[in-house]
C-alpha cells in the first residue's frame, strides 16, 4: 500500500471513530426519557422473556412515574392475564378501554381473559368487537412473533370467536366451550410501536 492510500485510510478510520463517539455522546445527553420509559421497556423485555413477576413490578414502577402511561396499563393487564389473575386483568383492560376505546387489541385481550374464566358470551362479544374495530387483530400475532415463540400458529381471535359462536348455538349439554391446551396457546395482543 502506498503512502497516500495509507493516509487516506487512517484519516477515514479516525473520522468514523470521532463521528461514532460524537453520536454516542449526543444520544446520551440529548434528552431524558419520558417518565416511566425505562421501567416500561424493562417490563416489556421481562414479559417477552416470560418473567411475569419482574414484568409486573416494572409496569407498576412505570405507572408510579406516570399514572397515565397507557402502554404500561395495557402491559400490566396482559401480565396479569398471563399469571391467570383474570379478574385483576379485566379491571386493567377496562381501564385501558376507557382511556383508549379504539384499540382492538385491548378488547381481544379482555376477551381472552373472559374466555379463560368461562364467561364465554362476554368473550365472544369482545372478540367480535375487536374484529369490527380492526380486522388486522383477526390475523393473530405477526410472523416474527410466531417464528420466535411458537411452533405452529395459535388460534386467533377470529378462530376462537367462530368456535364459540358455533358452540353457543348448540344445546347446553352438547357444548364444549373449554379446550384447555388450545386456549392456553392463544397469544395476547400488543400495540405495535
Amino acid at each position: 500500500m502506498d503512502e497516500l492510500s495509507r493516509r487516506i485510510l487512517t484519516r477515514l478510520a479516525v473520522a468514523v471513530m470521532v463521528l461514532s463517539t460524537g453520536w454516542i455522546i449526543f444520544e446520551a445527553l440529548r434528552t431524558d426519557p419520558a417518565p416511566g420509559e425505562v421501567a416500561h421497556k424493562a417490563a416489556d423485555r421481562a414479559f417477552a422473556d416470560g418473567h411475569y413477576e419482574r414484568a409486573l413490578r416494572n409496569y407498576r414502577d412505570a405507572l408510579e412515574s406516570d399514572p397515565d402511561r397507557l402502554d404500561a396499563i395495557r402491559g400490566k393487564a396482559r401480565t396479569l392475564l398471563q399469571q391467570e389473575r383474570y379478574a385483576e386483568a379485566i379491571t386493567w383492560f377496562d381501564e385501558a378501554t376507557r382511556r383508549s376505546p379504539d384499540f382492538a387489541g385491548t378488547y381481544a385481550n379482555r376477551g381472552i381473559a373472559y374466555d379463560r374464566m368461562g364467561r364465554h358470551e362476554q368473550a365472544l362479544a369482545d372478540y367480535e368487537y375487536a374484529i369490527r374495530l380492526d380486522e388486522e387483530v383477526a390475523k393473530g400475532p405477526g410472523w416474527i412473533t410466531r417464528l420466535l415463540h411458537m411452533n405452529e400458529a395459535p388460534p386467533t381471535v377470529k378462530d376462537r370467536a367462530e368456535y364459540l359462536r358455533a358452540q353457543l348455538t348448540l344445546p347446553e349439554e352438547k357444548r364444549v366451550l373449554n379446550q384447555p391446551d388450545e386456549d392456553k396457546s392463544q397469544r395476547t395482543y400488543r400495540q405495535r410501536p
